[in-house]
């Protein structure tokens, strides 16, 4: 969940309020190049049975002490630390999220920015649910990097899922798509989360397509390795800093 989207904590309200409660109110996404689509909360609390086999796969790769980005009611992290018997930090800019994550059982759970984390070392950094969300623009992508590389041990990777937002264009006949030059990448949204009448302000969103993300990878000192493909365009991608 992306630093702006805390202003007035929509995802720990809601998450809060079905973990107290069992409300089931959905959270609601909002972008001006789309339509408005739903979050259902009680998915934030899925068991490992119910996550997309990306989801899985991710978590079966996932070794040593792990950092969990963006962690929400904490899924992910309940299972490392409970199933797989693994150290995890699980971070995300909800306040809300990270109090319910406590009272889950995690044991280190924090409210703070993946940017900035100091003087830890990971021997995994999982970002799941479109991971490259945080990044916001592609800009951000050597930041982003560096930041990976500071707080990876030697021989730590990354775990990142993302999609590919290709597929909402027009192909042409040697499958091609036709970007305006011009315009933002296309893979660069933006959005903002309500929940009981509340809104947040508009926050940047990433999608990237792997082999933009495998490009940057290089360009930074990185591996890039494709692990699993999805269903719906979207996929897991391994990223390892070389030379370390």
């Amino acid at each position: 969940m992306n630093q702006e989207t805390s202003i007035k904590d929509i995802f720990g309200k809601a998450i809060s309020a079905f973990y107290h409660k069992k409300d089931t109110t959905d959270i609601t996404v909002h972008s001006p190049d789309f339509d408005d689509d739903v979050i259902p909360v009680p998915y934030l609390f899925r068991e490992y049975a119910e996550m997309p086999p990306l989801e899985q796969k991710a978590l079966q790769l996932c070794t040593g002490n792990v950092l969990d980005v963006g962690c929400g009611a904490g899924s992910h992290s309940i299972y490392l630390q409970q199933e797989k018997k693994l150290k995890v930090t699980a971070i995300d800019t909800s306040a809300g999220a990270v109090e319910v994550c406590r009272l889950r059982g995690i044991k280190d759970a924090r409210n703070i920015d993946f940017f900035e984390l100091k003087d830890e070392k990971f021997d995994t950094i999982l970002l799941l649910m479109n991971g490259s969300g945080i990044i916001g623009k592609l800009k951000n992508l050597d930041r982003f990097f560096k930041k990976a590389k500071q707080l990876l041990h030697t021989g730590g990777k990354i775990l990142l899922d993302s999609s590919d937002l290709s597929y909402l264009f027009d192909r042409d006949e040697d499958g091609g798509i036709w970007v305006d030059s011009e315009a933002a990448y296309y893979g660069e949204l933006q959005f903002k989360v309500s929940y009981k009448g509340e809104s947040s302000n508009y926050f940047d969103w990433l999608y990237i397509d792997f082999q933009t993300l495998n490009f940057a990878a290089e360009t930074n000192n990185f591996s890039c390795k494709l692990i699993k493909k999805g269903k719906h365009f979207d996929y897991l991608a391994e990223l390892q800093p070389l030379n370390q």
